[in-house]
């Protein structure tokens, strides 16, 4: 399913677009002999550790592998928090999005029989659908049909999605709502698109577009109402103040062939051996499956998989986020290693950094990991201001203590010093070194996404804008407390136990809210500002300012 934009501004992956002096050392130089598994369960420990997973909390299921070789393969956590049933590696868990690449695959084995081209209009399967003839199986494929998104539709991820529909009901729910772009002409995240993969399927072969999955001899399974599936763990998400609790309903018939699927580490591992080792599909469709194209290539995206690069190496990759669950499956079809992650809980856990650093680690290409030392305040906060790379900015702010970096729309990044002028993330190995002019006064800084590599230079244009902290009476809150809601985003304003003003999105962790006045609240945890309307009596709407973004939402 696709994730709200708050989800990625909380997300510490943030920080791969948000940190960069010159490239030290050459990228080769920390190519290292490829560790073996008790090196790699050493490192995956390690990685765990700084998670902070508690025992009676929400857990975290890891695999890395080599090619035949496993070389871990663990859990930490309960997999559920109800009974106190500890997680283990071999449990299931939602897959989310995860599942389009076994929707793309299906398909595209269909092409391969020749019962199907990538070139055929959607209309030759579904004839009724509007403007079909336009939208070819490619477009659906890759996410640039430009139909509206079923789970974008105002109010539709509350009781909506908690119905069973059949296929046909389901398509009916999005086909006559107005498109966001004309089939072919922009890429944009797509969940109906893959309900119409799966339609297309079922128009082929006269059966449910899951059955396919029987052909793949791994364990992945449609959750059928009537199906028991052993080993399903419980999901969960953070309710207000935190704390967690059950997961959102939803009928899983409704995410489809765009996330409907369960799996375990294990299934995940055969999958990528099966999908990218050359034994499902034939050579031309896998071509055109991992390879962007269109209006796709700026997204990176090919056919239910991203087409990523780590350390110098092609990384083939799918997250997933549906209620309760979070997934990633990775593929470095060089060394043919896989990582697979499984959380069973919505949000919070950036599994997408785990997943890299521990790719890179299996790869003997880990990312740099230097020694960290404590400045003075006072070195601190001669780089803070806002620096800015052409229409993007962040924004370098000493917090309790610690230097920390915000992108402009991003999640604030807490740093390390590695030097006098150079600092780590402390969630990821992205770098930032900062550079002075002939004054010595600071100038700019370079980020760098993976810790070394060639920096991007970002200019210090400015010091930091300063914003108010208001006291609101108790009248001035009530008026804006509630639930606000659109068909791209949701938030729930309320007191928290002190009588603060705080923020919570659908699985996300709760955020306290500041007023820069009595209808303007705004966050630290991410740059966004919340906006009240109208300017008198209840609020009726509230537009997320966010970035570039803005997002108004009606009060429920």
């Amino acid at each position: 399913m696709l994730p709200l934009p708050l989800r990625h501004a909380l997300n510490a992956s943030a920080l791969a677009g948000a940190l960069a002096a010159p490239l030290l050392t050459p990228l080769a130089a920390f190519a290292q002999a490829l560790p073996d598994a008790a090196a790699v369960s050493r490192f995956t420990q390690e990685l765990l550790d700084r998670e902070n997973i508690a025992p009676q909390g929400p857990g975290l299921a890891v695999l890395v592998a080599r090619g035949d070789q496993l070389l871990v393969q663990t859990a930490r956590g309960a997999a559920s928090l109800e009974l106190g049933v500890p997680l283990g590696p071999e449990q299931r868990f939602r897959l989310g999005s995860v599942t389009k690449q076994f929707a793309s695959a299906l398909l595209l084995k269909l092409v391969d029989e020749g019962r199907a081209s990538l070139d055929d209009p959607l209309s030759k399967y579904l004839p009724q659908y509007p403007n079909g003839q336009a939208i070819t199986l490619t477009m659906l494929l890759n996410h640039t049909g430009g139909m509206k998104s079923y789970t974008g539709i105002s109010g539709y991820m509350g009781n909506p999605v908690r119905r069973d529909l059949s296929t046909a009901e389901l398509v009916k729910e999005f086909q006559d709502q107005p498109v966001d772009f004309a089939p072919g002409s922009a890429w944009a995240y797509n969940n109906s698109g893959y309900v119409l993969v799966g339609a297309i399927i079922e128009a082929i072969t006269g059966k449910p577009w899951w059955e396919g999955l029987s052909a793949l001899k791994t364990p992945v399974f449609y959750p059928a109402p009537e199906r028991l599936i052993p080993g399903h763990v419980a999901g969960y998400t953070r309710g207000e103040g935190g704390k967690f609790a059950p997961a959102g309903l939803i009928s899983m018939s409704q995410p489809h062939a765009a996330g409907a699927l369960v799996g375990d580490l294990q299934s995940l591992w055969r999958w990528n051996q099966l999908l990218h080792e050359g034994a499902f599909l034939k050579p031309a469709s896998y071509q055109r499956m991992t390879t962007p194209e269109g209006a796709a290539v700026a997204s990176k995206y090919g056919y239910g998989l991203f087409i990523d690069s780590l350390r110098g190496e092609r990384l083939i990759q799918h997250g997933g986020a549906i209620h309760g669950f979070n997934s990633m499956l990775q593929y470095l079809p060089a060394q043919r290693i896989t990582v697979a992650l499984l959380r069973n809980a919505d949000g919070g856990m950036n599994l997408d950094a785990i997943a890299r650093q521990l790719a890179a680690f299996a790869a003997g290409k880990p990312f740099p990991k230097p020694q960290t030392l404590t400045l003075a305040p006072t070195q601190l906060k001669a780089f803070e201001g806002v620096y800015s790379q052409g229409k993007d900015s962040r924004r370098l702010r000493v917090v309790d203590g610690a230097l920390t970096s915000q992108r402009n729309g991003g999640a604030v990044q807490a740093l390390a010093a590695v030097g006098p002028a150079r600092f780590i993330a402390t969630t990821g190995p992205a770098q930032i070194a900062f550079e002075r002019d002939a004054e010595h006064k600071v100038s700019g800084l370079r980020f760098f996404a993976e810790g070394d590599g060639e920096g991007e230079l970002w200019t210090r244009n400015g010091d930091l804008p300063q914003r108010a902290d208001l006291v609101l009476s108790e009248a001035q809150k009530q008026a804006l407390l509630g639930e606000y809601l659109s068909p791209q985003f949701r938030v729930k304003v309320y007191l928290g136990e002190q009588g603060q003003l705080m923020g919570q999105a659908p699985g996300q962790p709760a955020f306290a809210l500041k007023a820069a006045g009595p209808r303007e609240l705004y966050t630290t945890v991410v740059d966004a500002t919340l906006l009240f309307e109208p300017a008198d009596g209840l609020a009726a709407s509230a537009t997320l300012v966010q970035g570039p973004a803005r997002i108004t939402m009606q009060r429920q």
